[in-house]
């Protein structure tokens, strides 16, 4: 049996951000996509490893049109782990906030990967840039997953993606396993109100410059070209997005689960 999908631009805020990640979509999906359902072959695993040093709350946000995985946000303690199912056709991000709390209203805000919901849970909303984002599409075109780390808006973790049990030639773990927040260059930190350098900003999502956005004249292949930001982030992390026409960093699996790490490396945060 198979069934056909239309396929929309998930990301609508009208950021920056979401334009790139719009054109992005654009050029790796048709307008309508068919998946062949395999019988047993209803889905895919996802697996949260938090090895960082501190709490991280993954948020989860769904492209338009497809229901949210539950739950939409969760908190993950210092070598816990979460497993959430997707079913076929999924697609969606992955993120990881940092340093979260609640006020004496009971408003929930996070310094970094904020989704604005002001609770634990995203809903439907992504995350406020910078964060390292990983963005999944299930069974897309022949049952084939797609994923790609992105740190087009920016990143605040280290954050890993290994997939399991699946076949193909570029299926392959992919993410930003260094500590980028060590290393962001000054005009690109963030800093928390303890003088802490949580994230780092993208040359986009720091100055807001067309050549930096890929947007008007620069919205092209042959125009949009890497900056020296973009190209520290591709140095630390070359298997990771670091602007909007960085096309060989996506990823295929057939039938696969997956399991994202955040701090994968004894030494990151």
């Amino acid at each position: 049996m198979n069934i056909c999908v239309p396929r929309v631009c998930p990301h609508t805020t009208g950021t920056q951000i979401a334009l790139y990640r719009c054109k992005y979509y654009a050029r790796t999906n048709e307008q309508y996509v068919c998946f062949f359902i395999l019988a047993g072959v209803m889905s895919a695993t996802f697996t949260f490893v938090n090895k960082c040093e501190q709490t991280v709350w993954p948020g989860i946000s769904s492209n338009a049109g497809i229901a949210p995985l539950q739950p939409t946000g969760f908190a993950l303690q210092k070598g816990e782990a979460k497993v959430l199912t997707a079913p076929l056709s999924w697609g969606g991000q992955f993120w990881g906030r940092t340093h979260c709390s609640k006020d004496s209203d009971g408003k929930f805000t996070c310094d970094t990967g904020d989704c604005g919901s002001g609770k634990l849970e995203c809903a439907s909303a992504g995350p406020t840039p910078p964060a390292t984002l990983a963005e999944f599409t299930v069974s897309g075109n022949g049952g084939t997953d797609f994923f790609h780390v992105s740190l087009v808006g920016g990143y605040n973790l280290p954050t890993l993606v290994t997939p399991s049990g699946g076949s193909g030639n570029n299926c392959k773990s992919t993410g930003c396993t260094v500590d980028l927040n060590g290393r962001c260059p000054s005009a690109l930190k963030v800093v928390n109100s303890d003088g802490e350098v949580v994230a780092c900003k993208s040359a986009c999502v720091a100055f807001g410059q067309k050549e930096d956005c890929c947007r008007g004249v620069y919205d092209s292949r042959e125009t949009c070209k890497p900056s020296s930001y973009s190209q520290v982030f591709k140095t630390a992390c070359p298997r990771a997005s670091t602007y909007a026409y960085d096309d060989q960093t996506t990823f295929s699996c057939t039938r696969a689960d997956y399991r994202i790490t955040f701090c994968p490396l004894s030494n990151t945060r």
